[in-house]
């Protein structure tokens, strides 16, 4: 391997999970596989849904979290057990538009459920009359799969993101930094209107993928001192896709591009940022004494980073027969695809060359997106049919 110094390279393993409702199970077969092979996160950092997924991750012993995740979506995708008539595109697409109907009437099993009476009847001045749904589920979901004295242990680094209802500012609760408890999760989550804000020591919290719909940036700022990384990014949206034929798509469309944040321009950002930082290292050892001294260079200096960043990118690939409801849609049958997409996509990346071959970045950033063309393609073929 291509080394600095011949120096051992050792990496610290991070998992970046989008928010995204239902599509979350790629994230949860993802994460599965990783732990397969050996790829166990010291860091986790969620979205939404990515924030519980991340949650039980961490909160549970590493032998324990795939079974905890496999109990997590199975228990709200009860409410539809069914499997569709047919495999044809159009009998799917049938299927899953009648159970993100049913979910919208009915709820989710452990997740939310209606308000009764329903909001529209309830007074205009209610604190209750802000959302649709109650999550009261989700906090006894969580206090029964997540050990929460074990998740605020240190044996991995958890970081959910929100937004302050009174600033408008994004947030981020992060385990090193104070006690996490189940309303962070939930603030995380509460999207609205169809969730009620949360409240936290005195401030009320929505989604926070109001703001970004990925934790990515908050790893590559805020991780404290630089060491190489290599930083799973699991995104259940993708910003590359095709122009829409109908309101159903253009609905479609609108919601990736909305959700998908930015990803790839924050890494852009960061690669460009990252060769500055390593240039400023380089350089040091070239210059003089008395430019070395000078508080000019002082100040560039603690600007330098030697760190070398892998970013593995998995986009969860939209089906021929998703719709715009993809992120309500609960029924068992489309969760178990979507968990076998994210292990296969997981597992076709790691026993890739590109994977097996790779060396130490020597520019500072390597990204590997191995799905990428396989995302349009398959854009490309769900039209045509």
């Amino acid at each position: 391997m291509n080394m600095e110094r011949n120096e051992p390279w050792v990496e610290k393993i991070a998992l970046v999970l989008q928010g995204g409702g239902a599509l979350g199970s790629y994230q949860a077969g993802a994460y599965a596989a990783l732990e397969q092979q050996g790829l166990s996160p010291e860091w986790v950092a969620g979205i939404s849904i990515g924030a519980i997924n991340a949650a039980i991750i961490c909160g549970n012993p590493p032998g324990r979290r795939v079974e905890r995740l496999e109990k997590f979506w199975r228990l709200i995708t009860s409410g539809l057990p069914a499997e569709p008539f047919s495999e044809d595109t159009i009998s799917r697409t049938l299927f899953n538009e009648a159970s993100a109907q049913l979910t919208a009437a009915f709820g989710v099993p452990g997740f939310f459920s209606p308000r009764l009476p329903p909001t529209y009847l309830l007074p205009k001045s209610s604190p209750d009359s802000v959302s649709y749904y109650l999550t009261s589920a989700l906090q006894e979901t969580l206090t029964t799969l997540v050990d929460f004295d074990l998740l605020n242990s240190g044996a991995t680094r958890l970081s959910v993101g929100a937004v302050n209802l009174r600033t408008g500012n994004f947030q981020y609760f992060d385990s090193q930094h104070q006690k996490i408890g189940p309303e962070h999760i939930m603030a995380s989550g509460a999207l609205p209107p169809a969730f009620p804000p949360i409240e936290i020591e005195g401030e009320f919290y929505w989604d926070g993928g109001l703001v970004s719909n990925t934790p990515l940036q908050y790893i590559l700022d805020f991780g404290g001192p630089r060491q190489d990384m290599c930083i799973f990014q699991v995104d259940l949206f993708s910003a590359s896709g095709l122009p829409p034929k109908n309101l159903g798509e253009a609905a479609q469309r609108e919601k990736d591009i909305r959700y998908s944040s930015r990803t790839r321009m924050s890494t852009d950002v960061f690669r460009q940022a990252q060769a500055m930082r390593l240039a400023i290292r380089r350089l040091k050892d070239r210059l003089p004494a008395d430019v070395t001294t000078d508080p000019h260079w002082r100040l560039l200096e603690s600007f330098g980073c030697g760190a070398a960043i892998t970013i593995v990118q998995l986009i969860h690939r939209r089906a021929a027969y998703e719709t715009q409801a993809k992120d309500y849609e609960f029924s068992r049958r489309t969760m178990e695809d979507n968990w076998s997409a994210g292990w296969s996509d997981v597992d076709k990346t790691l026993s890739s060359e590109i994977w097996r071959n790779r060396t130490r970045p020597t520019d500072g950033v390597a990204l590997l997106d191995l799905t990428r063309d396989e995302i349009f393609m398959n854009a490309k073929r769900s039209a045509s049919k």
